[in-house]
């Protein structure tokens, strides 16, 4: 079977553009009700702030979710586009709780309509509800475009489902083995995800540059992301001494989380995180679940370092592959001369 070229069928097309759609439809959205809200509040105010935030989490969050579909695409990583469908579903969530954050920004008292005030009551003619029917259309767009995607999935994983079989063969303990690296590979992206997320809202919608906690906060970036890099080069490599360092950090970092955690709800804290709360809580115990998750799968990869899968995780040989495929328009059969993924691993 010839390995079909990046992009090169209509279901990884499909795939894509799907993404895309929905990505440009909902920032327009989330533009306009960052517009409409703009003209009429002052959004430097900590009361508003959410709303900017809300705006940049989302263009984040599209812009990650497209590179991680084509670097799934690119690696024919079937746990990657599964990931990217949990992700999504996220993403739904993330956009229905927004709608009551923007509600806490804005409403101060329900039951007055835009005769009373337009900008603070909540009844009929205000701003708010001018836009709460755009912030309901976002998870109702996303939520439409992962049915599709779900489609497309289905066939991306008939399409790529013996990538993996040609990498490591068909021995199922090096299958699995390589299974579990994949799985923490895309974890770690997804962390940093998280990790991201946590950190701007902190940083544009609750912390104070002079305060103690905002340092915490600076501080605590590069930690994290000598983690998920060291992490990641170390389970690729299987350099146990850094793989120990990375795992010990992750339990650290869980402590940071927790730490925040807690923060968002004591009393002494409690009202400075109030237009942000639920969104900070969600992103903070995905966050948690996330790190815990990658340590059990870390662990495991550890526990599976010298046991004949390195050549498969550092010899790039889909890549190879795919070159290897554009020559001339010939086939190359699996166990032909020179195949680049040859030859199959064993395991004794």
């Amino acid at each position: 079977m010839a390995v079909e070229p990046f992009l090169g069928t209509r279901a990884q097309r499909s795939f894509i553009g799907i993404i895309c759609l929905q990505a440009v439809a909902v920032l327009a959205i989330i533009s306009v009700v960052f517009g409409m809200i703009a003209n009429h509040v002052d959004l430097s105010l900590a009361n508003y702030k959410t709303v900017p935030c809300y705006l940049a989490l989302f263009v984040l969050a599209e812009l990650f979710e497209l590179l991680m579909a084509f670097d799934a695409l690119r690696l024919r990583n079937v746990i990657q586009l599964a990931g990217i469908l949990l992700f999504h579903v996220a993403l739904v969530v993330f956009s229905t709780i927004q709608i009551h954050e923007t509600k806490v920004a804005l409403v101060r008292t329900a039951n007055c309509d835009y005769t009373v005030d337009y900008v603070t009551c909540g009844g009929s003619g205000t701003l708010y509800r001018q836009v709460v029917h755009l912030l309901i259309a976002v998870p109702a767009i996303i939520a439409a475009a992962w049915v599709v995607m779900i489609f497309f999935v289905r066939a991306l994983y008939f399409e790529f489902g013996w990538a993996v079989f040609r990498i490591v063969g068909a021995n199922p303990a090096m299958k699995t083995m390589y299974q579990f690296y994949e799985v923490l590979i895309c974890l770690l992206k997804f962390d940093f995800f998280a990790f991201t997320g946590v950190t701007i809202q902190l940083l544009i919608v609750v912390l104070s540059k002079n305060s103690t906690e905002f340092g915490l906060t600076i501080a605590a970036i590069p930690v994290v992301l000598v983690l998920l890099v060291g992490c990641g080069l170390s389970a690729q490599r299987e350099i146990k001494p850094l793989m120990a360092f990375s795992l010990f950090l992750m339990l650290a970092s869980e402590t940071y989380f927790i730490y925040k955690l807690v923060r968002f709800y004591e009393p002494a804290s409690e009202a400075q995180y109030e237009t942000t709360r639920a969104t900070l809580t969600v992103f903070t115990i995905v966050s948690i679940l996330l790190l815990l998750t990658t340590f059990g799968v870390g662990l495991r990869c550890f526990l599976d370092f010298g046991k004949g899968l390195y050549e498969s995780k550092t010899s790039d040989n889909l890549l190879q592959a795919k070159r290897r495929s554009k020559y001339k328009g010939t086939e190359e059969k699996p166990d032909s001369p020179g195949y680049p993924l040859q030859p199959r691993l064993s395991i004794e």
